[in-house]
């Protein structure tokens, strides 16, 4: 079974989206989303695609200032709860504390001030590598914690800047978890030596993103912390990049 359609994950991933921050580290979904708010400042703010969108929260926050914004995942579990969210504002989820106990825990988008979002964005389920011709003309596409869970990352970005406008920012967010599960270690585009020098899934992005972006700024940390269990969390330091699209 796809792990990413299981209870288990469904549950601790509305956690990371809407539930409580762990050991001072805040909310990862809502601060790429508040990156790319920056980074859009004083540009136009019309259409943006959140891939690889989970339960939804990077896309509700970029619902606060873009007219419309359209989360997609392959998961149908979490795009379900994401469009259970944007219908009725609320769901609930078990919190595990350690084997069968734990919680039920209600999230409400009225409590995180993310309501009035809910009109401005829609869900649905997909293949970030092949979208249909729907998914054009964006203003911004982020794809977070995306890029190495994908079959094939290389074709994924050689291809992304037809999904954007000219001009349009693309931002992405990973660890490079490169895992053979997901990616076949043909496909990878970094993680190895090359010419007998380290060669980083970075310097692959830069590589292939060069034939029609440039990079807006610096990459950057954002940590998470994903809470398994009541004594088991997954802290984990991903990179940020911005690029625009030039041609």
């Amino acid at each position: 079974m796809n792990v990413y359609e299981t209870d288990e994950l469904l549950g601790q991933y509305l956690g990371f989206h809407f539930g409580e921050s762990h050991f001072g580290v805040g909310n990862y979904p809502a601060r790429c989303a508040g990156i790319c708010q920056e980074l859009m400042a004083g540009r136009d703010k019309r259409r943006a695609l959140d891939l690889g969108c989970a339960v939804g929260r990077t896309a509700f926050e970029l619902g606060r200032v873009f007219d419309h914004v359209v989360g997609v995942d392959l998961s149908r579990r979490f795009i379900d709860a994401a469009t259970t969210l944007q219908k009725t504002g609320e769901i609930d989820y078990f919190r595990r504390d350690e084997g069968e106990l734990g919680e039920r825990v209600a999230v409400s988008l009225n409590a995180l001030g993310l309501d009035r979002a809910t009109e401005k964005v829609s869900f649905a389920t997909g293949d970030a590598s092949n979208l249909g011709p729907e998914h054009v003309d964006y203003d911004l596409v982020f794809a977070g914690n995306l890029i190495d869970r994908l079959q094939d990352p290389g074709a994924f970005l050689e291809n992304i800047h037809r999904r954007l406008a000219l001009g349009g920012t693309l931002v992405i967010s990973s660890p490079y978890t490169l895992m053979d599960e997901f990616t076949p270690i043909a496909n990878w585009i970094g993680g190895y030596e090359r010419n007998g020098q380290p060669y980083t899934v970075y310097q692959g992005m830069k590589e292939i993103l060069s034939h029609h972006f440039e990079e807006s700024q610096p990459p950057r940390d954002v940590p998470f912390v994903i809470r398994e269990t009541r004594r088991k969390f997954q802290h984990t330091i991903a990179e940020l990049s911005a690029w625009r699209r030039t041609r």
